[in-house]
């Protein structure tokens, strides 16, 4: 488990060099003392393990860039990938100042070690084409969503892509929630593309995507909470949490409507990793306590395991409730 006295710690991501696992993670102040105020003073946190459950903090990875740049207030989440040179690519989100934290874009850092990153700035800036996507004057959401990017490398070797969370320009409010796509031929020059899903879902957002290939079956995962549902889904009685699809092909189109939930919302944002030993596991952030406040600690590793076609995880889990 990673809780740390001074931080609260929420979304994160993971790089495995071989022989440590490197978490990078939003943290901010607990002298904050509301922990609704923590995403307007995020900056991303570093700490490795070997085993999953025992973590060392390191230095900060990422902080806001000063006045004027795309990340001047807060730095969110994000993905590692390593570059055919052997280079470490960091993909991270980024709100400013000017645009009152509303709009979101994504950025880019290097390293060579995993644990001091040089950001590009606004050569690395990719932003929503808003013929597909919607901007914030739409009126439709409180911000213009443009985050969260998980890369992954083309399948056939054809380049790299981005899965974003995004929002479609039509449809109900609560259910434009769509997952974004760009395209990369080298992770620096970015082509926006439609995105790999549609809207009508039920999801208002499609929060901290993942794409991950368990035991043959290529799963997305991805977050949202119950005010984010759809009426219709909440109608139904259906509340928030960590979510699933099965996908046939990695590059879409995505069935989101197909969706199942493996977490109730007492935990959020689910990573899937494989363990040293073969075992699939899910860490994900304490969310909500028992008495109904934030929590902010990053969990154990959580077995997974395929339960007909569904995942699932381990039986006897605290949040392995749908």
């Amino acid at each position: 488990m990673l809780r740390l006295a001074s931080s609260w710690v929420w979304d994160f991501w993971f790089a495995d060099d071989g022989e440590l696992y490197h978490l990078y993670f939003l943290k901010a102040s607990r002298a904050l003392l509301d922990p609704d105020r923590r995403h307007w003073r995020a900056s991303v946190g570093h700490a490795t393990s070997r085993d999953l459950t025992t973590w060392v903090e390191r230095e900060d990875a990422l902080v806001p860039s000063d006045e004027g740049a795309f990340d001047d207030m807060a730095t969110w989440t994000g993905s590692v990938v390593r570059d055919a040179q052997g280079a470490w690519r960091m993909f991270y989100t980024g709100v400013d100042r000017q645009g009152r934290g509303l709009i979101q874009r994504i950025g880019q850092a290097t390293s060579d070690d995993l644990s001091a990153w040089h950001k590009l700035g606004a050569s690395g800036v990719v932003a929503p084409d808003h013929a597909y996507y919607e901007s914030l004057s739409d009126g439709a959401w409180p911000d213009e969503a443009w985050r969260d990017p998980w890369v992954f490398a083309d399948p056939s070797g054809d380049g790299w892509h981005m899965l974003v969370t995004a929002r479609a320009r039509d449809g109900a409010s609560h259910d434009r929630g769509i997952v974004g796509h760009a395209w990369s031929a080298d992770l620096t020059d970015w082509e926006v593309r439609p995105p790999l899903s549609r809207p009508g879902s039920g999801f208002g957002q499609l929060e901290v995507l993942q794409l991950v290939q368990i035991e043959g079956t290529y799963v997305l995962l991805f977050s949202c909470m119950t005010p984010e549902l759809s009426d219709e889904r909440r109608s139904r009685g259906e509340a928030g949490g960590i979510w699933a699809v099965n996908v046939d092909d990695p590059l879409g189109p995505y069935d989101i409507a197909g969706a199942y939930k493996i977490a109730d919302e007492s935990l959020y944002v689910g990573r899937a990793i494989q363990a040293r030993d073969g075992v699939w596991v899910l860490l994900a952030f304490e969310n909500v306590g028992s008495d109904g406040a934030f929590v902010g600690q990053i969990t154990d590793p959580i077995p997974l395991s395929w339960n007909g076609d569904r995942l699932a995880l381990a039986v006897g889990s605290a949040a392995a409730r749908p």
